[in-house]
């Protein structure tokens, strides 16, 4: 029997942090960890960006230092090194942190807490900016985190944090972000509130289009932050507005993911009733939340494949769907190809553009069930479903 823990999103009345219980430790999941952030093409460019804009906000230059949390396989921290920057990444998978140590990134395979912040410090000096992307929702012990944040920073340094944006969230019903690697899930006022019990502040934000909409906070020790730019009260602004900083405004989610259930459900049995061949592409952890939510079988999927070879031959958790290398689909050409990690739509529908070739069809489930233009390789859609709207 495979292991099956409970999936209950949370909110607190106090600060509405919306979060689910730690059932699983990040020692279960991260210490020998199957994602690897350089198999995106659009998140290595991304990350060249963001180093790009870092550099000039923070000020930084050969005499620098720059240190990343959970920093993977190294995608961002190489462009640091290739600017000549004193760098170092936290990485807590040891499969991943020495494939990062192979591209000549320096790296400690380590879990970032209280006391290991203070080694870090004692030993390589603080840093001017310590970046912390897609990680400050992974933490069980968010207080000790975030004071560890605080320790390895410099008094007039710069905290970067980028994580998905719970307002796309609820207003979208990403439902499929919900999974047990994710502890917390972060408004602009929730994020304000968590980072201040380690002594930082936000004084700007930027909204991003990665995992569905994404926030990224620079944060600044509360002694040189000062106050706070423009763009923070605009987007406390628009989480008023759409009602998140209530509790009411939190209380529709659960409808919201009851119709993209049906709605996929339907899709697929109707395929499956005209005698199509659906296949998947991509093994995400959100394509787990989804399949398993839906309760999609190899009888309505037959198998997913992945760019990362690590998961090949393995099978997706709960709903044991096969998993196999890209190649397969070209091989197969199946009618349809539905597309777990929506959020790359962009780049994945380029990447599969050949698959009108046959006339097959690629298929996003989310934000709405959509199949993408392919003859011109763009991102363009039309709705599949043909039912009423829910």
């Amino acid at each position: 029997m495979e292991p099956t823990y409970p999936l209950h999103l949370r909110i607190c009345h106090d600060c509405l942090l919306l979060q689910i219980p730690a059932l699983i430790t990040p020692e279960d999941t991260f210490t020998d960890y199957a994602y690897y952030s350089s198999y995106s093409d659009s998140w290595v460019t991304h990350a060249r960006a963001f180093v790009d804009e870092a550099v000039g906000r923070a000020g930084l230059g050969a005499d620098s230092f720059v240190v990343e949390v959970a920093s993977n396989d190294g995608y961002l921290l190489q462009h640091v090194v290739a600017r000549n920057i004193r760098c170092l990444g936290i990485e807590p998978s040891v499969n991943v942190s020495e494939a990062a140590r192979e591209k000549g990134v320096p790296t400690e395979t380590a879990f970032l807490d209280e006391k290991f912040a203070h080694q870090t410090t004692d030993k390589h000096g603080p840093a001017d900016l310590v970046v912390a992307n897609n990680v400050y929702a992974h933490i069980p012990d968010l207080l000790g985190f975030t004071r560890s944040l605080r320790t390895l920073v410099a008094d007039d340094g710069w905290v970067s944090i980028e994580v998905h944006h719970a307002l796309n969230l609820i207003t979208l019903c990403q439902f499929d972000t919900i999974y047990h690697e994710h502890f917390q899930y972060y408004t602009v006022h929730s994020a304000i509130r968590a980072l201040a019990t380690g002594g930082l502040t936000v004084v700007d934000v930027e909204l991003l289009p990665t995992h569905g909409g994404s926030i990224r906070l620079w944060a600044r020790p509360d002694d040189v932050a000062g106050a706070p730019g423009p763009r923070v009260a605009e987007v406390l602004e628009t989480e008023r507005a759409a009602g998140l900083h209530t509790i009411e405004g939190y209380l529709g989610m659960q409808a919201g993911a009851d119709g993209i259930r049906t709605e996929l459900l339907t899709f697929l049995l109707r395929e499956r009733a005209a005698g199509h061949r659906v296949v998947g592409y991509g093994a995400p952890g959100k394509g787990n939340t989804l399949l398993n939510y839906c309760g999609i079988r190899p009888d309505l999927l037959e198998y997913t494949v992945d760019r990362n070879p690590y998961k090949h031959g393995r099978f997706t958790p709960g709903t044991r769907i096969p998993i196999h290398s890209p190649e397969r689909i070209d091989a197969d050409r199946p009618d349809v190809v539905v597309v777990l990690p929506w959020n790359l739509e962009t780049e994945i529908t380029a990447q599969l553009a050949h698959v009108a070739d046959w006339g097959g069809r690629l298929v996003y489930p989310l934000p709405r069930l959509h199949t993408a233009e392919l003859s011109s390789a763009t991102s363009e859609s039309e709705s599949v479903f043909t039912g009423a709207p829910l």
